[in-house]
């Protein structure tokens, strides 16, 4: 097995920017004890692929609602290397829990972004059996799975990224 990436924490006041949109729930202190309760991914088992990412706070999803959620989590990567972003599957079999961009995926130089290259998750209960997605904090809702890929023989890009979504094609 390669080892070819390492996660970490952002930044404190990173996951304090990250979370501004919901100050009207969570007081600073709260907040500043999620930071301190946060856990990096892991896999539950020795042949899981996937490392779980594991929720700041609670969540509770009517069918049709979505939620951005501030992971608190970036990832270094070796070049040649793509984290690609699922939900967890027992969630999309049993709520159709969705990922609003269907797959997300963390390129290795996001890690130098302004924002420290924070992973930020919007989800979807697509549920069309009127079921309300409950979950309490530090339960898995997302796995990550490392995949390594290539580049075309006569690829010369020398870009380099700033941002998350859209950063690309700025």
């Amino acid at each position: 097995m390669k080892r070819i990436a390492r996660f970490e924490k952002v930044s404190e006041s990173q996951f304090k920017e990250g979370m501004s949109e919901f100050e009207t729930l969570y007081s600073i202190q709260e907040i500043e004890q999620m930071y301190q309760s946060l856990e990096l991914p892991k896999r539950a088992t020795k042949d899981s692929a996937g490392y779980d990412f594991l929720l700041p706070f609670s969540i509770c999803l009517k069918p049709g609602q979505t939620i951005k959620i501030p992971t608190g989590i970036r990832v270094s990567m070796e070049e040649g290397w793509v984290l690609k972003l699922y939900p967890r599957s027992g969630l999309g079999f049993k709520f159709r829990l969705q990922l609003n961009n269907t797959v997300g995926i963390i390129d290795g130089d996001y890690y130098f972004s302004d924002n420290e290259g924070h992973i930020f998750a919007k989800i979807t209960n697509d549920s069309n059996e009127n079921k309300s997605l409950n979950l309490d904090a530090f339960t898995g809702f997302m796995q990550g799975i490392f995949v390594e890929y290539g580049i075309t023989v006569d690829d010369e890009t020398t870009e380099i990224r700033n941002g998350g979504f859209g950063s690309t094609t700025k």
